[in-house]
């Protein structure tokens, strides 16, 4: 009895460092796929996305699998640098067993305030990412200028996904 005390009592101790630790790793993780773009280095921004991940751009056409995002980003990586993007902001939850994280981050880019929201599985020992959202944000006190200046164009889009139904 005493040993299993012992025993939850060290794992219930455990379990936050365990948690910062992972925090920690997923973190880094993204800053170091941010830091890839930024240095133009292909391989190791799209070794931290699973096979099956996808990314969905700030354009309502932009939703792409790791293959059709890898083809669009290509020649922005050949330029040698291809956007740059810093976390100001990032919050991390976890999955009951600890194999999902979900996050948002508050980004600082060259679209100057951005929101990036991803999903990331540990496979293997490995965090990848599922699915990264980006997004630019809109302060309330313009967003009817925005929503002027864009509703031309999205009309077009919202009337062509409206022909295929």
């Amino acid at each position: 009895m005493k040993k299993l005390l012992w025993t939850l009592l060290i794992l219930g101790f455990s379990y936050p460092v365990l948690a910062q630790d992972q925090e920690k790793t997923v973190s880094k993780l993204m800053d170091a796929w941010h830091a890839a773009a930024a240095k133009a280095d292909f391989e190791g921004y799209f070794k931290l996305m699973d096979t099956a991940s996808v990314f969905i751009g700030t354009d309502a056409t932009e939703r792409w699998t790791k293959p059709a995002f890898m083809a669009y980003a290509r020649p922005h990586f050949a330029k040698g640098k291809a956007w740059s993007f810093t976390a100001l902001e990032r919050n991390i939850i976890f999955s009951a067993d600890g194999k999902t994280a979900w996050l948002d981050e508050l980004l600082d880019t060259q679209m100057k305030l951005c929101r990036g929201a991803a999903v990331l599985e540990l496979q293997q020992g490995r965090w990848l990412i599922k699915q990264y959202v980006l997004s630019m944000c809109v302060p309330n006190e313009v967003s009817s200028e925005v929503i002027r200046l864009k509703s031309a164009l999205e009309n077009k889009v919202i009337d062509s996904i409206k022909e295929k139904e």
